[in-house]
């Protein structure tokens, strides 16, 4: 009984979570709605701390670009884009609010397969390439039936190469869901959050400025092992270390 008892109380409690957790997104939802962004702001910012949610983060971005605050529009639009890559609507926006930031920089070109390749992977999200790999081992196995019972000739070619195709969906739908889980989890996107910042040559006040920063700007951190410094690279392949209170890690 106490065991059962417990367990009610758990589950009443979860329940209990997940409603306030509706009636709070609801709430926020109605100031953005009513443009009430300054309002809706910390609501949405409360609910990340609980957890990670692709639509909130893109409501979020929305309410800082509305009130002219780009770089934290620009990081939450990323943060969104990284849970949920296939969304249309959150990668518009997030080119929109690019479009304000003061550094213009023009990415290194790369050999087309590799463009090809994460344009493919970002199709969709890591959940989307899950179930698209269960789905396609289903079909792969109800192929393989087909092979083997089938009576006729083409049936089992039917199958046969249609369990391979398949197989291949599936194999590639798992690599595409560990290439995104591998990125939600070892990220090294970061947003300059400061007005400006300028890059040093070495990680201390003393180093050559190598140039400028601004808000909003991306840029990827390729050395993590100093706590006040980063070293970075820019889309063009710019190399410098900046301090790292002066970033948001994507």
């Amino acid at each position: 009984m106490k065991a059962m008892r417990k367990t009610i109380l758990t589950v009443c409690a979860l329940l209990g979570m997940s409603a306030l957790h509706a009636q709070t997104k609801a709430e926020a939802d109605s100031a953005y709605a009513a443009e009430k962004y300054e309002q809706a702001i910390p609501i949405y910012e409360a609910l990340l701390e609980k957890g990670e949610h692709a639509d909130v983060y893109y409501n979020l971005g929305n309410c800082y670009y509305k009130t002219d605050r780009i770089a934290p529009a620009v990081l939450n639009y990323e943060r969104a884009a990284l849970l949920a890559p296939g969304n249309s609507d959150i990668r518009f926006n997030l080119e929109l609010a690019r479009s304000k930031t003061v550094d213009k920089i023009t990415p290194q070109s790369e050999m087309f397969f590799i463009t090809w390749y994460k344009n493919l992977v970002d199709m969709t999200g890591m959940d989307g390439w899950a179930r698209i790999g269960v789905v396609a081992f289903v079909l792969a196995c109800l192929l393989v039936l087909l092979y083997f019972l089938g009576n006729k000739v083409a049936w089992k070619k039917a199958g046969f190469f249609g369990a391979l195709a398949m197989l291949a969906v599936a194999v590639l739908a798992n690599v595409f869901a560990w290439t995104q889980h591998k990125e939600l989890n070892e990220r090294t996107g970061a947003v300059v959050m400061a007005g400006s910042v300028v890059v040093k040559s070495t990680p201390n006040e003393s180093g050559t400025d190598l140039f400028v920063l601004h808000e909003g700007t991306r840029v990827e951190i390729i050395d993590d092992t100093m706590k006040d410094w980063k070293e970075i690279r820019l889309a063009d392949g710019k190399v410098g270390w900046m301090p790292a209170k002066d970033m948001e890690v994507i």
